[in-house]
């Protein structure tokens, strides 16, 4: 089973963006999602950006995981 978590792009440098997660920053490859900009939101999967989404879907996708994490442990 595969999962891509929401992130948000805060930086681009070339096709590398750095993404930022419950404060946490990750260098990631944005080569199947070349029209993203800082600020957008795509999901994350193995190291890549693979598809933009808007920030409201993003935002309720965290939410639910936090949920979820919160009911888990």
């Amino acid at each position: 089973m595969c999962l891509a978590i929401p992130v948000k792009v805060v930086e681009i440098k070339d096709n590398r963006g750095f993404v930022e997660l419950s404060g946490l920053k990750k260098e990631v490859a944005l080569d199947l999602t070349p029209d993203v900009r800082e600020g957008d939101y795509v999901l994350l999967h193995a190291g890549f950006a693979i598809k933009r989404i808007d920030e409201k879907e993003a935002k309720k996708t965290l939410e639910l995981l936090e949920e979820i994490n919160g009911v888990s442990g």
